[in-house]
């Protein structure tokens, strides 16, 4: 593939649609050729599953069910869109990624699937393939729910079911997005999502220049 896969990833309320949108622009800007997208949800079936998994009462799926469709998800947007885009020399940039389920469903519900799991599922829905680069944006858990409520405020459809979770599982999951990136330096930059976005997004487009060799 000559295309390349960037993913933010982070916590709730760290800004990564805003992020992903700059640096969209920024890289258009050079003459790449971008498509954005996020998961869950970035196909049309997706949007299906995005609203079973983001919206609603916290305890309606228990941690097995949202890692199935999760994966479920992941796969559909893969072969319908991030690889046909990449094949074409497209650079992909997307709002989360399989880090995601890894640090939301076995660090924030503590074990109760394992990574061992996850990782026969992602064999099973991704194979190999992993993202050219993962920028994860760190923030104090607290700040970061704060933000996204106020963001879901003046919001018709309410995506904040696992900001209903108690702090305790975003503490576990900030640890848990650490602990991957120092597991996969090569691949997993953490930035300070607490600044200014405009300072962010130059951290981030410093990060994409030195990796990516733009």
């Amino acid at each position: 593939m000559q295309g390349k896969f960037i993913t933010l990833e982070g916590g709730e309320g760290t800004g990564k649609s805003t992020q992903i949108k700059l640096l969209s622009e920024y890289l258009q800007g050079k003459g790449v050729e971008i498509i954005t997208t996020k998961e869950p949800g970035g196909t049309p079936l997706g949007q299906e599953i995005r609203r079973l998994l983001v919206t609603g009462e916290q305890d309606k799926l228990d941690a097995v069910g949202e890692a199935l469709l999760f994966f479920a998800d992941r796969h559909i947007h893969l072969v319908k869109k991030i690889w046909p885009a990449m094949e074409k020399g497209q650079w992909v940039l997307s709002d989360r990624f399989a880090d995601s389920t890894f640090a939301y469903q076995c660090y924030g519900y503590q074990n109760k699937v394992s990574k061992e799991i996850l990782d026969e599922l992602y064999k099973i829905a991704v194979g190999s393939f992993k993202p050219d680069l993962t920028i994860i944006l760190d923030i104090d858990p607290k700040v970061g729910i704060e933000r996204s409520l106020r963001k879901a405020e003046g919001e018709v459809v309410k995506e904040i079911r696992f900001e209903g979770i108690d702090i305790s599982f975003h503490e576990r999951l900030r640890q848990g997005y650490l602990d991957i990136a120092a597991q996969e330096p090569k691949r997993c930059v953490v930035l300070d999502a607490n600044k200014s976005i405009e300072a962010l997004h130059q951290e981030i487009v410093r990060i994409v220049e030195e990796r990516l060799g733009l």
